[in-house]
């Protein structure tokens, strides 16, 4: 087997902008669920609202892409309002149910007939992020960094994409360590106790979700001007839940585990993908046994089942601590 293709393939894959948008995704999630104990099971549907926010602004109203960022990242904030006022007054189920449900309202909205002339439809929206990839500094041209090659486009979008998973990420390195930070610890710990001591748990809890669903819609917008389109069918509720597996696998309320989570979950479903094809392909795999049609399916399981040996073994994640697993939702 060709195992520098292989690794090289796993590389790309863990800096690639699927791993943007899931350490994003997955640093919002950090916010909600590791630091302040809020169940968002609808972290896609701040990634949509991103995405289609930037879209629809240009290619529906004909606004500038710029302005279309700010809308973006707008949307996520009133989607956080709208889903946090009316239920983080109630037990953290309602949130829970009330985000999954709204992430799925979003997308078949999205995609349904009715919204065509807005939204695109099932077939989405291109070509609205020429203005933002005006601004790339680099000649057109292909370019190597180590092994890995990039057009100019690529690299202009990736360097911009983990300059903002790194802003986000002394961001919140900082407000964890500041007095707002220590309020959402106390808040996960104990509300009670919280409240008991004059602190407004709403109002943080709200603040909470509006800060997590930011970095989310963000992700979405990196990723939408990288590949220069948005489908509905790309904002499906598993997405959620794979952030999640990205957040446990590196360790919840770290600051690094939903980056190292994000990078290591892509780099070995590419490792999984590719030495399964190449193995099939060469004959180590017999036919009978498995197919290249069922490598999709097949790397998930695979994948699924570290997980459980890692929930096994250690549940706290890699850079996890035990304690920050204890909490009662």
């Amino acid at each position: 087997m060709d195992w520098s293709l292989i690794f090289t393939q796993a590389l790309g894959a863990a800096v690639g902008l699927n791993a943007i948008l899931f350490a994003l995704a997955a640093m919002g999630l950090n916010i909600h669920f590791g630091y302040t104990g809020l169940l968002n099971f609808g972290q896609v549907g701040f990634i949509a609202v991103g995405a289609y926010g930037l879209a629809i602004s240009v290619s529906t109203f004909g606004l500038s892409a710029w302005v279309g960022l700010l809308v973006g990242m707008s949307l996520g904030v009133i989607l956080a309002l709208v889903l946090g006022i009316p239920t983080l007054r109630l037990r953290a189920d309602y949130l829970a149910i009330v985000t999954i449900a709204a992430s799925e309202i979003i997308r078949f909205t999205l995609g349904s007939v009715a919204f065509r002339d807005i939204s695109g439809g099932s077939s989405g929206l291109q070509q609205f992020a020429g203005e933002i990839r005006a601004v790339n500094p680099f000649p057109p041209g292909n370019y190597a960094i180590g092994p890995l090659t990039y057009t100019a486009n690529q690299l202009f979008i990736t360097i911009v994409g983990w300059s903002i998973v790194a802003l986000f990420a002394f961001s919140t390195y900082s407000t964890m360590r500041s007095p707002w930070g220590r309020v959402l610890k106390s808040i996960r710990e104990a509300e009670d106790a919280a409240t008991s001591l004059g602190k407004s748990v709403y109002g943080f809890k709200l603040q909470s979700l509006v800060y997590g669903g930011l970095a989310a819609a963000l992700g979405g917008i990196i990723v939408a001007i990288g590949v220069d389109s948005v489908s509905p069918q790309n904002y499906m509720t598993p997405i959620t839940f794979f952030a999640y597996l990205a957040l446990i696998l590196g360790g919840t309320a770290r600051v690094f585990g939903p980056i190292l989570g994000s990078m290591i979950f892509w780099m070995l479903l590419s490792l999984t993908d590719t030495i399964l094809r190449q193995a099939i392909g060469q004959g180590y795999i017999p036919s009978w046994l498995m197919t290249s049609t069922q490598v999709g399916q097949v790397r998930f399981m695979m994948v699924g089942l570290g997980l459980m040996l890692l929930m096994i073994f250690r549940p706290q994640g890699i850079l996890g601590d035990r304690r920050e697993m204890e909490l009662d939702a």
